[in-house]
C-alpha cells in the first residue's frame, strides 16, 4: 500500500507517492496560481494526485490514505483549515472538499508541522521522539514532535516559535510584535540587516558582491563577505549568529529535545554556521548533565520533508 503526501504552498502544490518505507516513488507539481477560491485550489491537488498516480501505473484501490500540509492553522481533528492569509483560507473545509472527488482518509496539518514529522520519519531526527525543528526562510517556521507526535496545542496554534521574544520592544515584527525572534533570524531579517550595514559602509567589500546593488543582496551575501575577509560582514554575521543562538537556546531551555534542527537556505553554510550555534548554545544553555544534551542538526530531506511528513499523518 502507499500514501499520498500533499504539500500545499503559496506558490506550487507539490503531491508525492510514498511507499510505506517513506520513499517518494512519484512526484508531480502544479501552480498553486493565487489567488483563486478555495474549490479551485483542491481541484488542482485532485489532478495532480491522479497525475502522480497515472506515472507510477498506481490505482487509487492501492492508496491507503491522502495528507495534507498547508500553510496557516489547521484543526487536524476536523480537517478544517482555520485560517491561513497565504491561500486565503478561512473556516475551509478541506478534508470534505478533497474527499468528494477522493473517497480516501483524509488527513490535515500545518506544513512546518508536517515537514517537522517527515525528517523524524526519514530525516536528520529519525529515531529520535523528541525534536524540534527550525526553519530559516521568510518567517521563522517551527515544529515540534513530543514522544513522537506532532504538539499543535490545544487551539492547534503552537509552535509558533518565530514569535517569541528576543529582544524587547526591538524590531518591529509582521505580526504586530517587537522584538520577535522572526525579526532578528529569518532570512529576511539577515538581508535586511545587511542592507542597513552596507549603508553604513560604503567600502564594504558586500557592495562588490552584491553587483554594487541593493537590489541583489540575499542570504549569503554577508556570509560571502565575511569569507572575503570584510570587517562589517564579519561582525554582521557574528551579530546575527549571536540573535540565532539566542533564539535557538531558549528552545532547548523550555522543550530539552534529543535534537534540534534548523532548515532553510542559510544553512548552506554548513560549519560556518553550525558551529559557533553549537557553542552558543552549549555556552547558555540550562543543562545538568553535558552528556544528556541536545543535539544541534541541520535537515536532511529539504522540500521532501513535507511531502512525507503529510503522507504518514495518518500514523498518529
Amino acid at each position: 500500500m502507499y500514501n499520498i503526501g500533499i504539500d500545499l504552498g503559496g506558490t506550487n502544490i507539490k503531491v508525492g507517492l510514498v511507499d510505506e518505507n517513506c520513499n517518494i516513488v512519484a512526484k508531480a507539481t502544479a501552480k498553486t496560481n493565487l489567488p483563486r477560491p478555495a474549490e479551485e485550489i483542491c481541484a488542482a491537488i485532485i489532478d495532480t494526485v491522479w497525475k502522480v498516480l497515472g506515472e507510477a501505473k498506481v490505482t487509487i484501490g492501492e492508496i491507503n490514505s491522502i495528507g495534507i500540509g498547508t500553510p496557516g492553522v489547521a484543526n487536524r481533528n476536523s480537517g478544517v483549515v482555520l485560517y491561513s492569509c497565504n491561500l486565503g483560507f478561512k473556516n475551509t473545509d478541506l478534508r470534505t472538499l478533497i474527499k468528494k472527488r477522493l473517497d480516501k482518509p483524509i488527513y490535515v496539518e500545518n506544513d512546518a508541522n508536517a515537514a517537522a514529522f517527515g525528517e523524524v520519519l526519514a530525516g536528520a531526527g529519525k529515531g529520535c521522539r523528541d525534536v524540534v525543528v527550525v526553519t530559516l526562510g521568510t518567517g521563522v517556521g517551527g515544529g515540534i514532535i513530543v514522544d513522537g507526535k506532532i504538539y499543535t496545542g490545544f487551539n492547534f496554534c503552537g509552535a509558533e516559535l518565530g514569535h517569541t521574544v528576543i529582544e524587547f520592544n526591538g524590531r518591529q515584527c509582521s505580526c504586530g510584535r517587537k522584538g520577535c525572534f522572526e525579526a532578528y533570524s529569518s532570512a529576511t531579517a539577515l538581508i535586511n540587516m545587511t542592507k542597513e550595514t552596507m549603508e553604513e559602509h560604503k567600502d564594504s567589500k558586500m557592495w562588490e558582491i552584491a553587483g554594487g546593488s541593493l537590489d541583489n543582496v540575499d542570504g549569503k551575501t554577508a556570509f560571502d563577505g565575511m569569507r572575503a575577509g570584510d570587517p562589517a560582514a564579519k561582525e554582521l554575521v557574528n551579530k546575527y549568529i549571536e540573535y540565532l543562538g539566542c533564539g535557538l537556546t531558549n528552545i532547548v531551555n523550555t522543550f530539552q529535545p534529543e535534537v534540534l534542527l534548523i532548515g532553510g537556505g542559510i544553512c548552506m553554510e554548513g560549519d560556518n554556521l553550525t558551529k559557533p550555534l553549537g557553542d552558543i548554545i552549549k555556552r547558555d544553555q540550562y543543562c545538568i548533565d553535558p552528556n544528556k544534551s541536545t543535539r544541534l542538526d541541520i535537515c536532511k530531506l529539504g522540500n521532501d520533508a513535507g511531502i512525507i511528513g503529510a503522507a504518514f499523518l495518518y500514523s498518529i
